[in-house]
């Protein structure tokens, strides 16, 4: 029999907690103007702590294998206490539960004021007498989805995922519960469980650490998003007519993870961000959990605000840049309105040898810079460029000296942890960390880089040796890794930072925090590149989003500005062939780049909504898409791609209310037919592979 032990309104949310008579207690979240129904359910309560200690019985009903959720170990923690702490900032709550062997679990629930979202995680105490040996502990668990619908929900819940391959980031996968086996069974007692997320050091390579659950019936949507670097899950689960969902560190089973805790020791979950909302589209709901990345830039940069544009040598130099070549691409890009001057891979290579494989030692290439990298980097500042340039810090290639320092890099099962092209530094030893002091932060104080690309391209895959599971080896080494991304910051005050990891496979909250901006993708010069620029909006803030614009010599108009206005779906980074390009196609560059400008303040702090049919092949597009931003005082822009296949007569795309719109100007290669009517953008597409930018205001607003 369920009881109420507390809710809390929390804007426009509510926590509801509950006990059973057994003492323990279940987290609900709703919309708090949308009060609870009075529906009766067949199901027992589900606890908002879900932990694994090693020599606890598992569940049973088939649950081994598949999940490792309320075990013993849950059933023997109670309800002990429940606190709050409030200021002018927000409030926190702390639910204490506890078992007889005195150990402890402390729920923290963190509401920051006016904020669409909470912040939760979990801490477990030992403060019994023998140690304890973890295999699970979650940073989130709320149940009762949806508390609307009666019985089992039964075709009434969707489940939304991320899903991600290389160069394919972000891919919005929506089912219905039943098609992951997720209905009831006819007994109300067999264990369903999706559990679901990725294994090593690349937290995107598989799935977004991100969940959306919807109600259709309701229009409810319950959300999560994990900041966790390394091996993640979140499960999906029900054995009665209760539906709950969970998430945090990988478990011992799915993520090799095992931790001991001694007594008087503690260990803390990753935070998990989580959100419940109506909405008419998912968009806006995945908009709530975004928002809470706006916390880690309060540190960043002051330039960065402005959103400043960024030129990266990559597409141009292909790995081989030089104090020559830069010189002209410096000629070519003077006076073009760019702040940031990237040198990337391939500064420290021997002949003949590729970039990808000699990563490591770290010595600026005499034959590449034979004045040193001293005047390359003083003729980057005189173009009227801030300097940056690119490492892969953590990894070293087999082509390097590095290589072989075996007694500094991961091992597993005893043997160095060695993939095609890559062996890892153990991140936690200080050899290591006094190497790259020298080799890292020593040459970015010693040229004056303001800039800093890191790059990341391979993972370690299930862990390490060196602790008590190669899982805690993994956990453990991207810790130390986010620490010296930390230690680059003290070390060098105002220094941009750049997430990069084979594109964006490190697209993931707690990564976020650390940098400026990360690399969208490696989907450089690809048709799909509105597909993936759009799908990011639901997982990172556009501002933070770098998108590549390569132009080339043999492109023409209409694919120049097919590229740039992908660009405008995040931060905007030039490459490509600019010292060839032609008069004509620099208008179409340079006008691409003033737009930018108007837009960045939408970028910055907007609200996105795509519009258009769902893309069933990214490589080889179809239909259409749209991007409608929606900045303050009814400020926005839209960004309109066409792909093959047949489009329809007009495009119509509902601008938020507010209105009347204007367009205020549009971007395309060609007069577009574009037009605002009774509160809708209307776009008369007329060729495939196309893309036009509208920048509309109403009232006396003006971007």
């Amino acid at each position: 029999m369920r009881q109420l032990l507390k809710e809390y309104r929390l804007g426009d949310m509510a926590v509801r907690y509950e006990t059973d008579e057994k003492r323990h207690v279940g987290l609900t979240l709703y919309p708090a103007d949308k009060p609870l129904s009075t529906v009766e359910k067949q199901a027992a309560l589900d606890s908002l702590v879900q932990l694994k200690l090693a020599g606890d019985a598992a569940e049973g009903c088939y649950a081994q294998g598949n999940t490792m959720r309320n075990s013993a170990s849950v059933q023997n923690m109670r309800y002990v206490s429940q606190n709050t702490k409030e200021d002018a900032f927000g409030i926190e709550i702390v639910t204490i539960l506890a078992d007889s062997r005195g150990y402890e679990v402390h729920h923290h629930l963190y509401w920051k004021r006016e904020m669409p979202y909470i912040s939760v995680f979990c801490e477990f105490h030992n403060h019994g007498q023998d140690p304890a040996q973890l295999e699970l502990l979650s940073s989130f668990s709320i149940e009762r989805i949806s508390p609307y619908l009666e019985g089992d929900c039964h075709e009434r819940l969707y489940i939304h995922r991320l899903r991600s391959r290389w160069s394919q980031e972000g891919s919005l996968e929506s089912l219905p519960a039943e098609s992951l086996q997720l209905d009831a069974s006819w007994n109300r007692d067999s264990v369903k469980c999706e559990r679901f997320g990725q294994v090593g050091s690349l937290p995107v390579n598989n799935f977004f650490p991100w969940l959306l659950v919807e109600d259709t019936q309701s229009g409810v949507f319950w959300g999560a998003q994990l900041y966790h670097g390394a091996s993640w899950q979140i499960e999906l689960f029900r054995k009665d007519e209760n539906f709950a969902v969970s998430g945090g560190l990988a478990d011992r089973e799915f993520g090799h993870w095992k931790k001991d805790v001694a007594p008087g020791e503690s260990f803390c979950s990753p935070k998990a961000v989580l959100t419940v909302c109506e909405a008419d589209s998912l968009d806006l709901a995945s908009d709530r959990l975004v928002k809470a990345q706006e916390d880690g830039l309060e540190s960043l940069p002051a330039e960065e605000q402005e959103l400043p544009l960024i030129f990266n040598e990559y597409c141009t130099t292909w790995g081989c840049p030089s104090q020559e070549n830069i010189v002209k691409i410096l000629d070519a890009l003077k006076g073009k309105g760019f702040t940031y001057f990237v040198i990337d891979c391939g500064w420290y290579k021997e002949d003949g040898v590729p970039w990808d494989v000699s990563m490591g030692d770290y010595q600026v290439s005499e034959a590449l810079f034979p004045d040193g990298m001293e005047e390359t980097v003083s003729a980057i500042r005189k173009a009227g460029f801030k300097p940056g340039i690119w490492f892969e810090f953590e990894n070293v290639g087999p082509a390097s000296k590095a290589y072989q320092y075996t007694a500094h890099l991961l091992k597993r099962d005893g043997f160095v942890l060695t993939t095609g092209r890559r062996r890892f530094w153990d991140m936690n030893d200080p050899w290591v960390t006094a190497y790259l002091d020298e080799r890292l932060i020593g040459m970015l104080k010693r040229y004056g880089f303001a800039y800093l690309k890191v790059d990341y391209n391979d993972t370690i895959g299930i862990g390490c040796d060196g602790w008590e599971s190669q899982g805690e080896g993994l956990r453990r080494n991207i810790e130390a890794t986010q620490a010296y991304f930390r230690k680059i910051a003290r070390q060098i005050p105002g220094i941009v930072i750049e997430n990069c990891a084979s594109g964006g496979h490190r697209l993931e909250p707690g990564f976020m925090a650390l940098s400026s901006m990360a690399s969208f993708s490696d989907a450089h010069e690809c048709e799909e590149i509105p597909i993936i620029a759009a799908n990011l909006h639901r997982a990172i803030l556009p501002r933070q989003s770098q998108i590549w614009a390569v132009i080339r010599k043999t492109d023409s108009l209409k694919r120049i500005a097919y590229s740039m206005a992908a660009a405008f779906l995040g931060r905007l980074c030039l490459s490509g062939d600019v010292t060839e390009l032609s008069s004509e196609q620099w208008r179409m560059v340079d006008a691409g780049i003033a737009f930018y400008k108007k837009i960045a303040p939408v970028i910055k702090d907007g609200t996105s909504l795509r519009y258009g049919p769902k893309i069933a092949c990214i490589r080889h597009p179809r239909g259409w898409q749209c991007v409608f931003r929606n900045g303050r005082d009814n400020r926005g822009f839209a960004v309109i791609h066409t792909f093959d296949g047949e489009l329809p007569h007009t495009i119509e795309i509902p601008l938020p209310d507010g209105g009347p719109y204007r367009i205020e100007e549009v971007y395309s290669d060609t007069q577009e037919a574009v037009r605002v009517q009774d509160g809708v953008l209307l776009y008369e597409p007329s060729e495939n592979r196309r893309a036009v930018a509208v920048l509309v205001s109403s009232g006396s607003g003006k971007v």
